[in-house]
């Protein structure tokens, strides 16, 4: 799986899609719902489920990280399934502040 930026994929079994924001600096596995993630055009079975533990959800328009690979992504699609990189759940990152303009 080549998890360059700007590279588009869908969860296998639930509506989740990410955009890769980040490279992982070395090879890494992502995967929603307990699943490996599809290309963004490719189907889905219609009948797959996410698997009961990686069923927490994703929120659209959030940035989702893991700090051991450096793997970023960004939610442009909700769904049921949580997202993970080679088993750990990634974290939903939060906004940064900006400085105060007077």
């Amino acid at each position: 799986m080549d998890l360059k930026p700007g590279s588009r994929w869908r969860s296998a079994v639930c509506d989740t899609e990410v955009v890769v924001v980040r490279a992982p600096a070395a090879p890494a596995t992502l995967s929603i719902g307990g699943a490996g993630v599809l290309p963004a055009g490719a189907g889905r079975p219609a009948s797959a489920e996410p698997h009961e533990p990686f069923a927490r959800g994703t929120i659209l328009g959030k940035r989702y990280a893991d700090e051991a690979t450096g793997l970023e992504v960004l939610c442009t699609k909700a769904g049921t399934g949580t997202i993970t990189v080679d088993g750990r759940q990634a974290t939903v990152m939060t906004p940064r502040r900006l400085p105060a303009s007077d």
